[in-house]
C-alpha cells in the first residue's frame, strides 16, 4: 500500500479568501493526484503482463463497472457526476490506451 504525503492543507474551499490560497491548495491536490494517477498506472502495467490476450485488454463490462462504482462514490462525497463521470471516463481511455501499448512491448519479438 502507498502512503501519500504532501504539503498540509492549509485551507478548506470555503475557507479561502484569496486565489493565492485557492491555487496552492489545488496545486497541493494536482500532486496528490499525479501519485494516485501514477499508482494505478503501476496496474495498468500488471493487467498488460497478466492478461494473455490483447482482445481482452479492452472490457466494456468492466469500464461500465467502474464507472458506476465511481458514480456511487461521487454522489457519497457530493461530487457532481457532470465532473467524475467525462474525467474517469477520459482516464479509464488513456489507461487502457497505455495498457495495449505495455501489452504489446511485453510481447514484442
Amino acid at each position: 500500500m502507498t502512503t501519500y504525503q504532501s504539503d498540509s492543507r492549509q485551507h478548506t474551499g470555503p475557507e479561502c479568501s484569496e486565489m493565492s490560497e485557492v491555487r496552492y491548495e489545488i496545486d497541493r491536490l494536482d500532486r496528490l493526484l499525479v501519485k494516485l494517477i501514477k499508482e494505478r498506472q503501476s496496474y495498468m502495467d500488471a493487467a498488460a503482463r497478466i492478461k494473455d490476450s490483447r482482445a481482452v485488454v479492452r472490457d466494456e463490462a468492466r469500464v461500465e463497472d467502474v464507472i458506476r462504482k465511481v458514480l456511487a462514490a461521487a454522489a457519497n462525497e457530493g461530487l457532481s457526476p457532470k465532473i467524475a463521470e467525462p474525467v474517469w471516463r477520459t482516464m479509464i481511455e488513456q489507461c487502457i490506451a497505455y495498457e495495449f501499448e505495455a501489452w504489446d512491448g511485453l510481447r514484442k519479438s
